[in-house]
């Protein structure tokens, strides 16, 4: 079986809409496991936090993420991003539009990049950087 490198957010209380967020813009089906499925929490106040949850989208992406309890510290925004890189400029320019609007902000807009392919930065609404890059770069053949 393959390595796989899966983005994992952390959100404090918010991590079911975040999750449902990225549900309408890429798809797939989500999962969410609460605190309260496995008894992981002694505050009554958690019990219905996610504790896990997990898109998968029929493209192949797997975005998951979770609330972090009370007990723990929380450090909103961080020093990643997501990069969502691919051949089909019509679908990914539709994702930049939509983690982009809604409260989102575009931090480069979706245009030609110095390297040649479509590239745009921008990020949604609960904080979250996402790099947008568009293949548009034919192979060169090598002899």
């Amino acid at each position: 079986m393959p390595m796989i490198l899966n983005p994992y957010l952390s959100f404090r209380d918010n991590a079911r809409e975040a999750l449902n967020f990225y549900q309408s813009v890429f798809g797939g089906q989500l999962t969410l496991s609460t605190f309260a499925d496995f008894q992981a929490s002694e505050d009554p106040a958690e019990a219905e936090k996610i504790m896990h949850g997990m898109l998968t989208t029929t493209q192949g992406m797997v975005l998951m993420g979770a609330d972090t309890p009370n007990i723990m510290e929380y450090q909103p925004g961080s020093a990643i991003s997501i990069s969502l890189s691919g051949d089909d400029e019509v679908e990914l320019r539709g994702y930049y539009q939509k983690l982009s609007g809604d409260g989102g902000a575009v931090t480069v807009p979706m245009e030609k990049a110095p390297w040649g392919d479509v590239f745009g930065m921008c990020t949604d609404r609960f904080g979250v950087s996402w790099l947008v890059n568009v293949n548009t770069q034919q192979a060169t053949p090598t002899s």
